[in-house]
Order: structure tokens, then C-alpha cells, then sequence
């Protein structure tokens, strides 16, 4: 169980990472072409703050499921093995 709860942590981690690099490369993106077009200051708080939320959500879900389906595999698991027994 250990390994998957780490691998649960790994990919929330990476998860969340990823959707804060694309919307700050989105970000950046809309900075550089406001600043082209002479518009208003593009605000990094519009961009990250979403970003975070959804990331949040977004990872927890996807930490949520590796977990669940590792502790059915577990119970599965150790079921089997002690009818085997």
C-alpha cells in the first residue's frame, strides 16, 4: 500500500506542477502580446490564481483515484491470498 500512496503523492505533485507551467506559459504569452498591442498590463494574478484552484482540484482527483483503485487492488489482493492460504 505504501507505494501506491507514494505513487499517489508523485503524481499530485506533478499534476498540479504541469496546470501552474501551462497557465504560466499562457501568462506570458498574453503579457508579451498586451505589451506588443500597447493594451493594459496583463495581471499574473488573473492567470494564476484559477490556475491553482483548478490545479488543486485537478490533482486531488487524479491522487484520489490512483488511491482508490490501489487499496481495491490491495483488498483484492490479500482476499485472494488468504483463501490461497
Amino acid at each position: 500500500m505504501g507505494l501506491w500512496i507514494g505513487w499517489a503523492v508523485v503524481v499530485w505533485n506533478v499534476v498540479f506542477d504541469h496546470t501552474l507551467e501551462i497557465a504560466g506559459r499562457a501568462y506570458l504569452h498574453a503579457a508579451a502580446m498586451a505589451a506588443r498591442a500597447g493594451g493594459p498590463y496583463a495581471r499574473i494574478d488573473d492567470w494564476m490564481r484559477p490556475a491553482a484552484a483548478s490545479g488543486l482540484w485537478i490533482a486531488t482527483a487524479s491522487a484520489a483515484g490512483i488511491l482508490a483503485v490501489g487499496l481495491v487492488g490491495v483488498r483484492v489482493a490479500s482476499a485472494g491470498s488468504r483463501r490461497n492460504g
